[in-house]
């Protein structure tokens, strides 16, 4: 796939950074948007209809490289003690509604006339099929919201956008402080590493794998 233009959401964070330079350094044109920089709420929807209202087209690739893991205090459940409402409303802010709310302001910034891509960071821990540990209730469950918003959201746009590819990706356990405290014994790579494998794996998708959910390494990973 040849990228011309590239919208990436997050760009502050470590994937984020990662993907903005791996791409600059493919002599992509980057837009780069984050909430410290340029005050993209991603929980709040008039923030991110004015920030991406404000943007033209057409962008080949967008890319939302947000997400949380710890919110407020409020760390991965290992039992089913430890679950709250505000963490549920919290994880399900940042995680699914989050991407849904860039998909519907920035489905207009993808070409019609061409191959285009938006991809959202989900984590095999929002697979159903692939939870053998338990916990984590909150994560897994936004997670495994934005995987269904992502397959459904394939399905309206490649109505209007017949070469679109719509998906979900995990990034494997990536060295940022996102997963520090939780990486425990987990191979880790480093987040210019998980940028190049990303976009290898974006690379070789076509509008036929629409919709699905990919690990880093290209492979399908269940629902």
């Amino acid at each position: 796939m040849v990228i011309e233009n590239a919208l990436v959401i997050g760009a502050s964070g470590g994937i984020g950074q990662a993907l903005c330079k791996a791409l600059a350094a493919r002599g992509v044109s980057v837009t780069p948007l984050s909430r410290s920089r340029d005050g993209l709420d991603v929980t709040d929807e008039q923030s991110v209809e004015t920030v991406l209202g404000g943007l033209d087209g057409p962008h080949d690739l967008v890319f939302v490289a947000t997400g949380a893991l710890e919110i407020n205090g409020h760390a991965p459940e290992k039992a089913l003690r430890q679950v709250s409402a505000p963490g549920f409303m919290e994880q399900f802010a940042v995680n699914a509604m989050g991407p849904a709310l860039i998909m519907k302001h920035a489905a207009r910034l993808l070409p019609r006339d061409r191959r285009a891509v938006f991809a959202a960071l989900s984590a095999r821990v929002g697979s159903i099929g692939d939870n053998r540990r338990g916990g984590w209730y909150a994560y897994r469950m936004a997670k495994a919201a934005l995987n269904q918003f992502v397959h459904g959201a394939a399905i309206e746009l490649a109505r209007s956008h017949r070469e679109s590819i719509c998906v979900a990706l995990h990034p494997g356990t990536v060295e940022t402080p996102l997963t520090a405290k939780y990486a425990g014994n987990h191979p880790t790579v480093t987040p210019d590493q998980a940028a190049r494998h990303l976009l290898g794996v974006i690379d070789g998708l076509t509008p036929a794998e629409t919709g699905l959910f990919f690990d880093w390494a290209g492979k399908r990973v269940e629902w």
